[in-house]
């Protein structure tokens, strides 16, 4: 007989991380790929006059020179454009106007969030909860998302565009695993009750009896 003391959600955890990162790399290769006809800029209206898929592209061909250079031209030879900084932009772009800016630094900030996360999953009182999961879950799947972006393209790939009421920066799936993860950790943190270590022991003294029985039938 399972008990909560005992019962672990880290395989919920690892589900929608591995998902998530499929789901969000899925996305942006076939999106970039579909809407690629050699232009840098194009196009589709998802919800007309609300909500777009919007690639650009930066004219620029990738030289071919490094072992991830195919991962870059799977959609076509024009490199995407892509946002070396964070939300809208920022520390994006050198003075000058060139370079990666500071892709290198989020990217470091990104993979020490993934390894935090995937060490805060293997605690035994994190592995029981079950929303706390799919909050780590999703914050991974977001987190390695943008990451594998920032290390194969120096920066991240976004195409969903939402402009109704007011325009939001062009985002991705990565972004909203990220957004929807982050808010369920708020919601864990405010309305959680997880059960105390004493409530988790008197749980397992109770099952014990049990569980000795069953396995001496």
């Amino acid at each position: 007989m399972s008990t909560q003391a005992d019962r672990s959600y880290r395989w919920l955890f690892w589900c929608l991380a591995l998902v998530g990162l499929a789901i969000d790399q899925g996305s942006k290769y076939g999106v970039f790929a579909w809407l690629y006809n050699g232009t840098p800029n194009n196009y589709r209206a998802v919800i007309p006059g609300a909500f777009w898929l919007n690639v650009k592209f930066s004219g620029e061909r990738d030289a071919g020179k490094d072992f991830l250079s195919p991962l870059r031209t799977v959609g076509g030879d024009l490199l995407p454009e892509v946002n070396h900084g964070a939300l809208w932009g920022l520390g994006g772009k050198t003075p000058d106007g060139t370079g990666t800016g500071m892709n290198d630094f989020f990217a470091l900030i990104s993979l020490g969030a993934a390894l935090a996360i995937a060490a805060w999953s293997f605690r035994a009182a994190a592995a029981r909860e079950r929303f706390l999961c799919i909050s780590l879950g999703l914050i991974l799947a977001g987190t390695l998302g943008n990451l594998y972006d920032r290390v194969v393209f120096s920066g991240v790939r976004d195409f969903l565009h939402w402009n109704y009421l007011f325009d939001f920066p062009v985002f991705n799936l990565a972004d909203c695993c990220l957004v929807c993860g982050a808010g369920l950790l708020l919601l864990q943190a405010f309305y959680g009750q997880p059960d105390s270590e004493e409530q988790l022991a008197a749980q397992a003294a109770a099952a014990a009896p049990e569980q000795v029985a069953q396995a001496t039938q």
